[in-house]
This record gives C-alpha cells, structure tokens and sequence, in this order.
C-alpha cells in the first residue's frame, strides 16, 4: 500500500561550527522509536560530503539521510534545498524530518523554504533547536559573527552543548548574553553534556517565522541531475576548497585503495587548529569515522566505505597543503 505523506513533523537544528550538532543529531537517531521512519536532510560548508556517512553509522534502515555539500542549502533561493528535500520526502516518506544546516548556514532562509507556501500541508515546523557552546561567549570572533547571532535568534529551544567541559561562569555568561538580546522571553536554555537531547524537545510548538529577507521561495521546477563518477588522478586523491564568512574548507578524497594509521590520524587530528574536522577513512583497526570539534575526538565504527574522506573547517590562513602531506605520511598502503 502507498504511504502518502502530510503534517510530517520537521525540526531545524542548527548551531555554529563545533557546537556539537552531528552528535546531538547522532544521540536523536539511537532514540528514535524503532517504528518510525525518520529522515535527516544535513547541509556542508565543506565539499566532499562527510556527515551523511556518520550520521548513517547506526544501520538503521528506517533512517534515510542526504546531503547538500557546499554551503548552497543556505542560499535566498533555496533551490538546492528543496530539489534534496523533494527527492529525499519522496524516498524516506517519513514520520519525522531534521534539518542540519551547515554551522555557517543563515537559518532564516532554511525556515522561509520549508515554511513557503507549497510545503505548509507537507510540513509542520516545529521547534527549532540552537546548539551553543557558552564557552565561546568570551570570544569576539563569535559574539560578532552575525550568523553566530541568527542562529540564536531563531532559536525555539537554546541548547548549551558541552557542559561537561564549561568553568564556572560560562553559563551564567551565556545567559547573560541572551538576556541582553531579549532572547530568553520566548526561548527556554537547556543544558546537555555528551549531545543528549530528548526527543521529547523535537515535538514542541515552533514559532511562525514571516519570510524575514522578503524572498519568493518557489517551488522547484527542475529536475535533480544524477550524480557524476568520480574520477580520480594519478596520484589517486583530490583536494576540493570552499571559502566564505571568515573560514575556509578543505576536503580530501581519496580512492578506496588507501588505508590509513589510526593512530597516527587521530595524532595528526589533535595536532592542528581547527574550528572542524571530520573524516570517513579505512585504517588498519577498520573503517572508521573521525569527529572533532577542537575538544575531543570521537571515533565511530563504519560500514565498509567505498572511498576515503577528510574535511577540515579552519581559519583562512590554514596550510592545507602541509596538512595533506602529513596526512599522506599516515597512509599505511595503497
């Protein structure tokens, strides 16, 4: 019989770089209820498409995700989102639907596409949740980032992510910093350690957001183009870079042949300053995905993976290429 879906819950769950939304995401999906179908939609500032495979780590065949790589989810027409969402809607028919915009992605615009006017009978926005991390109040880089600012502004629910690891005062500075924007009237802060957030948060009542930049989201048109093979050079590896609101990514992907040393990836991971680092790679202890968001590093078994890929997400002045030769040094075999 064919499930004809409408009013399918919808979540946004956003945050800024290293907020911990892959995990909380990632938390969600170990408690979701086994008879529920559920589907993730996550976007990348990077290029390679890195967070599909973590998030689908878990097996479980009634979640479906897909990726939008490049930062495009994000851009005031939305057509890259909403072509993903079409096919990803039409694939999954799914009980419940997370958006993960990437950490430099304007939000505002995520909600105006999925609240348009041809999506209202499709999807019920509910609340949108704001992963931050307090200790990141302190630093201007941050507080003067506007879209650092927008996430919390759309923010149903504010998150404090990590406070396992905060100090004495950073809370009460976060606090401080979302009563000084009027933030907290209409939002609760709720406080997590380990990404763990309640699915009961995800049902909540979401406010009505107006189409804040006065963009005409459409409905698409076009058909999604089939993905290209990927064609590798002799070296067996690309390098593929994205730049925009003050950082820069860079991607490597590298064919299946390679293995690396687990060991010595995970040291090279601690050894660099990034906001960012996320990779799906066959070692000689299997194949693995690495995330690091600048505190620790989590390390999840994978499924046998069909290629090897690295992201990182840092300050412009990263120097990608002494990374990709140390990165190179921690191959074990081709």
């Amino acid at each position: 019989m064919t499930k004809y879906i409408s009013n399918i819950g919808t979540n946004i769950i956003t945050g800024f770089l290293g907020s911990g939304k892959s995990t909380a995401i990632l938390e969600l999906l170990k408690q979701k209820p086994s008879n529920e179908r559920w589907a993730v939609l996550v976007n990348e500032f990077g290029e390679v498409g890195i967070d599909g495979g973590l998030l689908g780590s878990n097996n479980d065949s009634n979640v479906f995700i897909r990726e939008v790589p490049g930062g495009c989810m994000c851009c005031a027409a939305g057509l890259p989102m909403q072509m993903a969402l079409s096919m990803l809607l039409a694939r999954a028919k799914p009980d419940r639907l997370i958006i993960e915009p990437t950490g430099l992605g304007h939000p505002f615009e995520v909600a105006n596409t999925l609240s348009a006017e041809h999506n209202r009978e499709l999807l019920n926005l509910q609340a949108t949740l704001t992963l931050v991390d307090a200790r990141k109040i302190a630093d201007d880089r941050y507080t003067s980032h506007a879209t650092f600012n927008e996430q919390l502004e759309i923010a149903d629910v504010v998150v404090a992510s990590k406070t396992d690891l905060y100090g004495p005062d950073e809370l009460s500075n976060l606090r401080d910093y979302l009563e000084e924007k009027d933030w907290l009237q209409q939002r609760e802060l709720i406080e997590v350690s380990h990404g763990v957030l309640s699915p009961d948060w995800l049902a909540r009542e979401g406010r009505s957001w107006a189409n804040k930049g006065g963009v005409e989201v459409k409905a698409p048109t076009a058909v999604e183009p089939e993905p290209t093979e990927l064609v590798f050079p002799p070296e067996g590896f690309i390098r593929l870079s994205n730049k925009g609101e003050g950082f820069v990514s860079h991607g490597w992907i590298f064919e299946q042949s390679f293995v690396f040393d687990r060991l010595a990836v995970s040291e090279l991971i601690h050894s660099v300053q990034a906001e960012r680092i996320k990779a799906l790679l066959r070692t000689d202890a299997g194949d693995i995905g690495f995330n690091y968001s600048g505190d620790s590093l989590e390390e999840i078994p994978l499924r046998p993976l069909d290629d090897n890929r690295i992201e990182v997400i840092a300050a412009e002045n990263f120097r990608a290429a002494a990374f990709e030769s140390q990165l190179l040094s921690a191959m074990t075999d081709k």
